[in-house]
C-alpha cells in the first residue's frame, strides 16, 4: 500500500470516527448503552468494516466507548435504566450493557412485618417477611443501594437463598413467584453519611430514590422496596399516553 493510500484510509477512518463521536455525544445510544453491531455501523456510516474498527479503536482511546468480549461495544458512563414499560432486574440491565454486575449483601433477616408493610403487602399484621439490603455495583463502581421486603408466604424458600451476586427476580422465579408488574415512583434526595460512604460520593450528593411495589401474575403484592441510585448513572424511562 502506498503512502497516499494509507493517508486516504486514515482520513476516511478519522471522518468515520468524527461521525460516530457525534452520535455518541448526542446520546443516540444511551437508552441501552450498546452501540449497533459492526455490520450495522458499516451500513450507517457507509464505510468498510476495517474503517469502522479503526473508528471504534480511536473512540476507545478517548475513553468514549469500550469493547465487551462477545457482546459488542458500549458507551462509557451511559446512564443505566429500564427500557420504557419494561420490568427487568438490575442484573438484566447490567448484562444488556455487557457489564458484570456485583452484589454485596449488607443485611438479610427474617422478621415480622410492620403494620405499614402488612398494609402494603395486603397481608395480616406480623406476617413473616424477609428483609434484604444490598449494595449493587457495575464492575468496581457502586451504583445503588436496594432495600427489599419480601412476603415470605408468597415466596417460600427465599429466606434460605444467598442473594450475593445474583438476581432477586430470577431467584424468586426459580421458587415459582416471579414479579409480573411493578408500581414504581422516583424522587430526588440527597445522600446521607452512610449512603455517601457506600456509594463513594460526597455527603449531600444527588440520589434518585425509586420506591416499588411488585405484584405476581394474579395481582398479589409480593414485595416492597426502595433503591437509592447515584443520580449520574441512572435514568428512568417512561412512556406517556394522552387519553
Amino acid at each position: 500500500m502506498t503512502n497516499e493510500a494509507r493517508r486516504a484510509g486514515a482520513g476516511v477512518a478519522d471522518a468515520a470516527a468524527d461521525q460516530l463521536r457525534r452520535l455518541v455525544r448526542a446520546g443516540t445510544f444511551t437508552s441501552t448503552g450498546r452501540l449497533p453491531s459492526e455490520r450495522d455501523l458499516v451500513e450507517r456510516l457507509q464505510v468498510s468494516r476495517t474503517t469502522v474498527r479503526r473508528a471504534l479503536a480511536a473512540l476507545a482511546e478517548e475513553g468514549l466507548v469500550s469493547p465487551a468480549p462477545q457482546s459488542g461495544w458500549f458507551v462509557n458512563e451511559a446512564p443505566l435504566g429500564e427500557p420504557p414499560r419494561t420490568l427487568i432486574s438490575f442484573t438484566e440491565m447490567a448484562r444488556r450493557r455487557g457489564v458484570v454486575p456485583g452484589t454485596r449483601v449488607l443485611s438479610h433477616v427474617v422478621r415480622e412485618a410492620t403494620l405499614d408493610e402488612a398494609q402494603q403487602l395486603q397481608t395480616g399484621p406480623l406476617s413473616p417477611v424477609v428483609e434484604v439490603e444490598r449494595l449493587r455495583s457495575l464492575g468496581e463502581t457502586p451504583i445503588c443501594i436496594d432495600h427489599t421486603v419480601i412476603l415470605l408466604e408468597r415466596t417460600p424458600g427465599i429466606e434460605d437463598v444467598d442473594l450475593s451476586d445474583t438476581s432477586l427476580y430470577a431467584e424468586m422465579g426459580a421458587l415459582g413467584t416471579e414479579p409480573a408488574r411493578s408500581n414504581f415512583v422516583v424522587e430526588a434526595i440527597g445522600a446521607d453519611e452512610r449512603e455517601a460512604e457506600l456509594l463513594e460520593v460526597p455527603v449531600g450528593s444527588p440520589l434518585l430514590l425509586g420506591a416499588e411495589t411488585a405484584f405476581d401474575a394474579v395481582g398479589r403484592p409480593i414485595l416492597i422496596g426502595s433503591t437509592r441510585y447515584r443520580a449520574n448513572v441512572y435514568r428512568f424511562y417512561s412512556t406517556m399516553l394522552r387519553r
